[in-house]
């Protein structure tokens, strides 16, 4: 069950199926999000991928001396680029891979075109979702819904990118949706039906990037960074901590650096000590492009956590979702809303969040605390989405209850002496997702709150288990499934969403909760 190296394969197979030589990746938009999250360029140029080239691109030279591999969403325009590029074809041998299922109408089309014979073969290869690391996929969608229902060309995508990773993982599954939401119950009955066309079909036949250009005097090279567990070590070993605990593990690598760093008086007399100078070189390079990346990252962090007061922001939060004392919360977010610097969003999920968790209680100041974000001077789209969000998942609509009171909850600030500037309120929240999957890896998930496509179900617990949640998952999401996968023995769970969200992109697009 690791989504990564499903695509991971799929990429290495498509260039070790066009033998040796020198070749030319095609791709479009969508492929080129999918490649570029598990493979970086220098890996596949290992390969003998000398040039990665945009299938609508008008102006690319004619290269005859290169074979082809083309890996492209199985779209209307993509087959008719396809078809142009085979009447007048710019590499010597093509190589054709769709990320799904393509209509037999479209090869027929194809082979008509390939008058010159050029194309070697084509196949369709299941990579059609962004494997955003080895338990958690995206499909970069953005306002799936139209209110309550499905967009539908956005259900057709969706369904495809399910199917694939399904197929990708070689699962064939039982399908249980969350009964509260219509659009969960049309997206499974999709997957099911085209899940079964797909493989009945098969047996007949055989984006992690950070931009920086915004922090103050950045230097070039630093602009956009990489972040990929396949790739980066510090990366990988500190995915899932949080901030205070990553601010003391750079400065722990910091101070390694330190001992590692060639001194500039070392003395450089015999061949020898240049050569092992030399030999050094590398790793240290390589030690010290990594280095500054992370130490850039968390420092840019740190300086936004103090700027917009993060850390009273987040107290206030955790305090709001875990406890149950509504005049120390209602204070809290009235004394934080007062504050000037307090930044428009933050204001806005405060007051969202606040008005969730105490909706019906007798003495709401709900009306108060809109009138401060008025006086705040903060933008009526984003006032009225205070309702909105009471709307789309307060008590009335949620099939059960998001927020699991803990009285009294002693919030335990840890203060990091390791970094200045970088002190954690220990996060308490525990996303509503991880005590769904619990249920249902005891196999005490209510049929009621969330039944099975079918006749049939499941009479063993579960082991192989993948969520996929309509309007999008969060990272909170992806590291409580990351902690199931390592705490529950022989469970293996993987994650995906329309998107992934932070909450910028959840105030765009409002559509969250369900699941399928």
């Amino acid at each position: 069950m690791n989504v990564t190296l499903a695509v991971k394969q799929y990429i290495s197979k498509m260039i070790e199926n066009s033998g040796p030589g020198m070749k030319v990746l095609l791709m479009d938009k969508e492929t080129t999000s999918i490649v570029s999250v598990v493979y970086t360029q220098s890996e596949i140029l290992q390969k003998e991928v000398y040039l990665f080239e945009r299938i609508d691109s008008q102006n690319r030279d004619s290269m005859k001396h290169l074979k082809a591999i083309c890996f492209l969403r199985p779209t209307k325009e993509n087959v008719e680029h396809l078809i142009q590029e085979l009447r007048r074809p710019k590499y010597s041998v093509y190589f054709i891979y769709f990320s799904n299922v393509i209509s037999k109408s479209e090869i027929k089309a194809l082979a008509e075109a390939d008058e010159q014979e050029v194309v070697a073969e084509v196949q369709e290869f299941y990579g059609d979702f962004i494997a955003v690391n080895p338990h958690l996929f995206s499909l970069n969608l953005t306002g799936v819904a139209r209110g309550r229902s499905w967009e539908p060309a956005l259900l057709q995508r969706t369904t495809q990118g399910l199917t694939s990773v399904l197929l990708a993982l070689k699962k064939c599954p039982m399908i249980r949706y969350q009964l509260s939401s219509d659009m969960a119950r049309r997206l499974g009955e999709s997957v099911k039906w085209t899940y079964q066309a797909m493989v009945h079909e098969l047996l007949g036949l055989n984006n992690n990037r950070i931009d920086l250009s915004r922090v103050p005097g950045i230097s070039k090279d630093l602009k956009e960074v990489v972040l990929s567990a396949e790739n980066d070590e510090f990366y990988a070993n500190n995915l899932y901590l949080n901030f205070g605990e990553i601010g003391t593990n750079i400065k722990n690598l910091m101070e390694d650096f330190q001992k590692k760093k060639p001194k500039e008086q070392q003395k450089l007399e015999s061949i020898s000590d240049m050569k092992a100078f030399v030999d050094n070189y590398p790793q240290f390079k390589k030690m010290s492009g990594t280095v500054s990346k992370h130490v850039t990252v968390v420092g840019e962090l740190s300086r936004l956590v103090s700027e917009r007061h993060l850390m009273e922001v987040s107290e206030v939060e955790q305090e709001l979702a875990c406890q149950n004392d509504h005049s120390s919360a209602s204070q809290s977010v009235r004394r934080l809303l007062q504050n000037p610097r307090l930044s428009e969003l933050d204001a806005v999920r405060l007051v969202m969040l606040y008005a969730l968790r105490y909706e019906k209680h007798s003495s709401s100041i709900l009306p108060a605390l809109m009138d401060e974000l008025n006086k705040k001077g903060v933008s009526e789209r984003h006032r009225r989405m205070v309702t909105s969000m009471v709307e789309y998942g307060g008590k009335r609509v949620r099939g059960s209850d998001l927020i699991n009171p803990q009285d009294a909850v002693a919030i335990t600030k840890q203060f990091f002496k390791g970094l200045k500037g970088v002190e954690n309120v220990y996060t308490q929240h525990a996303p509503l997702l991880q005590e769904t999957l619990d249920q249902l890896i005891k196999g005490r998930l209510k049929d009621s709150q969330f039944p099975y496509l079918g006749p049939s179900s499941l009479r063993d617990r579960p082991q192989d288990i993948t969520v996929f949640i309509i309007g999008g998952a969060t990272y909170e999401e992806a590291l409580a499934v990351y902690n199931l996968n390592r705490t529950m023995p022989g469970v293996r769970i993987v994650l995906g969403g329309t998107t992934i969200h932070n909450t910028k992109r959840w105030h765009h697009h409002p559509q969250h909760p369900p699941h399928s």
